[in-house]
């Protein structure tokens, strides 16, 4: 009895499954998809037709860009749990995708200053400022504020320590970021800037938990460039922009509740009652290092821009917080309004907050907040 009679040969099996010989071939080499037989004398390879789902999802998951390592756990996952991997590796297409877009975009605007002539912008950028105030209290239930919160003419930071040494810790990772406050940045290599100081972060606030002392912290800073904004994002503090009415959050969570929101495991309202809600996945600490995100962002007259701890959005709705933010005009009451919602709303953590509003320059002059 011929067992090829109900076999596909690999040109029939390629027309079915979209997949070319060739593929065919890498992926049984790569024991992806392996032929049902082979024909010992010839070679010849021959698919099941039970075998074509598996490879048009093998085919699909190609279109997508996933690599082939990954294709494979995928293929043998339950179906709900590939779904869960396909939502999570798509997410992270995305941040890819916005970050390579910012820094296009970066590019796009530096060469067209270039060929505009020196010192002029094609949008007039260069005639932007910051007006920007930080303001951090202990809150209502904790017995010290471990949360550090600054607002300079081209920095921007808030970071939020944990442990023993939560206190120093956020102050050592934000004072190892303010020799960049007094600077003029290379719109060219911000970002590398950034990387570099964040690294000397790291490694103050492994400095301060020398003595065993355990000391980690969260930390989202931006530096200003006269016409972008260059993020660093490490943890559970946020950034947000308030831009024509709408706030936009442009950090995404380094939590385990946000990667179970990211594969579809988790709703954001189910989020907030979460028993592991605090547990964060990267921090500045004396743990393995992490790599922090890193982002351009074009500004506009009209921007602002918050950053907070969690001890603000964990209890201050966003639509409270937009409403504040559209509310109140200027930053230093806008920082304090914030905090004073926190409070108001039980006040569990420490609160810190930055608001800065992007201006013509010579519109304010900026206040420092506590």
């Amino acid at each position: 009895m011929d067992l090829r009679v109900d076999l596909l040969t690999i040109g029939a099996f390629s027309n079915a499954s979209r997949l070319t010989p060739k593929a065919l071939r890498l992926y049984d080499e790569l024991d992806l998809l392996r032929p049902a037989h082979v024909d010992p004398d010839t070679g010849y390879r021959y698919y099941a037709p039970g075998q074509l789902e598996r490879a048009r999802l093998v085919a699909w998951l190609r279109r997508l860009g996933m690599p082939l390592a990954r294709i494979r756990a995928v293929c043998g996952l339950e179906r709900a749990a590939a779904a869960r991997e396909i939502r999570a590796y798509w997410a992270g297409v995305e941040a890819e995708t916005a970050a390579r877009r910012d820094l296009a975009a970066f590019l796009v605007d530096q060469l067209s200053a270039v060929a505009d002539g020196p010192g002029i912008s094609g949008r007039g950028t260069n005639m932007l400022e910051l007006r920007y105030s930080a303001h951090s209290d202990i809150g209502r239930v904790r017995p010290a504020n471990q949360d550090t919160a600054y607002a300079g003419a081209r920095l921007l930071a808030v970071a939020d320590g944990y442990g023993p040494a939560g206190a120093p810790a956020s102050s050592a990772a934000v004072q190892a970021l303010k020799f960049l406050d007094g600077e003029e940045v290379p719109a060219g290599g911000v970002l590398g800037l950034m990387e570099d100081a964040v690294q000397g972060a790291t490694e103050a606030v492994r400095d301060v938990a020398a003595d065993g002392e355990e000391a980690g912290t969260t930390l989202t800073a931006v530096l200003w460039t006269g016409s972008q904004l260059a993020l660093v994002h490490i943890g559970d503090s946020r950034a947000y922009l308030l831009r024509d009415g709408g706030l936009f959050r442009i950090t995404h969570d380094h939590t385990v509740v946000q990667s179970m929101i990211d594969e579809g495991r988790l709703t954001p309202e189910e989020a907030g009652s979460h028993p592991q809600r605090m547990l964060l996945l990267k921090s500045l600490g004396s743990g393995p290092p992490a790599a922090p995100d890193l982002r351009l962002h074009e500004t506009r007259a009209g921007d602002r821009y918050l950053l907070c701890s969690d001890g603000l959005y964990g209890v201050v709705p966003e639509d409270r917080i937009r409403h504040l933010l559209l509310s109140v005009p200027d930053p230093d009451t806008a920082v304090r309004a914030l905090v004073d919602a926190a409070n108001d709303a039980g006040g569990p953590d420490n609160v810190s907050c930055v608001v800065a509003d992007v201006v013509r320059a010579g519109e304010w002059t900026a206040v420092q907040g506590e």
